[in-house]
């Protein structure tokens, strides 16, 4: 990461509560092709969720607390706050001395940059401020949140227009909190209505409606120069297993996560019509 840091921008694309099961069969499936491009191998990894619900998710990640391998450590880490007796600090992390990952890459001269989504990003409260409070710059708007289907398709609009308007010698980091996956996601499943409620199969369906809409931030995210692109789930989400709904839990579909990142090279595009024949 001492090599990335200042010569690639950085993207950290959140699928707020996608679950590592349902993200990993449609990859497989071919459902969601434009991802596929973006894994390594075509595939997501598997690791624990630093935390069971978002805000406590990106605080940590924003700290430098990554979904970690699910395996038997340690595991160094791409960054760290410097922090006396770290385990996971190796050669090859990027250290910043701020107590974050925004701060710390705008002491290095990165713009930073906060699309939110879900709730904790929505400023209407002082909770909803801490995440946006870290970067220089944050949007938030109820056709970005969870209720508007077309909420990815909104964000997508927001960072790219946000990459653009950088001056093209500044890094840029941004940070596109997801909120289509979220609950309510039941309007992403053709047929269904309200009554049927949020499902397994409409947080599939939502993640294809993800998947749809991804090309044009990519494009745009590697338009300047190479791209750092971190795309992870914060924490997956129940729907009825063991009794269990929703997340902010200790259940397997809660802390398991699906996880990836790659360096895109500049001028990085995805073809519409070869994923989509």
């Amino acid at each position: 990461m001492n090599a990335v840091v200042g010569t690639h921008d950085i993207l950290l694309l959140t699928l707020d509560t996608l679950r590592y099961d349902v993200a990993a069969e449609l990859a497989e499936s071919g459902r969601t092709p434009h991802l596929a491009r973006l894994l390594p191998g075509g595939r997501w990894e598997r690791r624990h969720a630093p935390a069971s619900f978002t805000y406590a998710s990106h605080l940590a990640m924003l700290a430098g607390f990554l979904p970690t391998p699910a395996a038997p450590g340690p595991h160094p880490r791409l960054f760290a706050a410097a922090f006396p007796g770290s385990a996971t600090t190796a050669p090859r992390t990027w250290t910043f001395d701020t107590p974050d990952l925004a701060s710390g890459l705008a002491e290095a001269g990165y713009h930073t940059a906060c699309v939110g989504g879900t709730g904790f990003f929505n400023r209407r409260s002082a909770l909803g401020s801490v995440l946006p409070d870290l970067f220089a710059e944050s949007h938030w708007e109820e056709s970005f949140g969870v209720t508007d289907p077309r909420s990815f398709e909104n964000q997508v609009a927001r960072a790219v227009r946000i990459a653009a308007e950088r001056p093209a010698d500044q890094p840029l980091f941004l940070l596109l909190n997801v909120a289509a996956l979220h609950q309510p996601n039941w309007f992403h499943l053709p047929g269904a209505t309200r009554e049927d409620g949020d499902t397994r199969e409409s947080h599939a369906a939502a993640l294809e409606y993800v998947d749809r809409h991804l090309p044009p931030l990519v494009a745009a995210m590697t338009k300047r120069r190479p791209c750092f692109a971190i795309v992870c789930s914060d924490h997956g989400t129940a729907y009825g297993e063991d009794g269990y709904t929703g997340h902010r839990l200790g259940h397997e579909t809660v802390w398991t996560v699906p996880y990836a990142h790659a360096v895109l090279p500049q001028g990085t595009t995805i073809d519409t019509e070869e994923a989509h024949p």
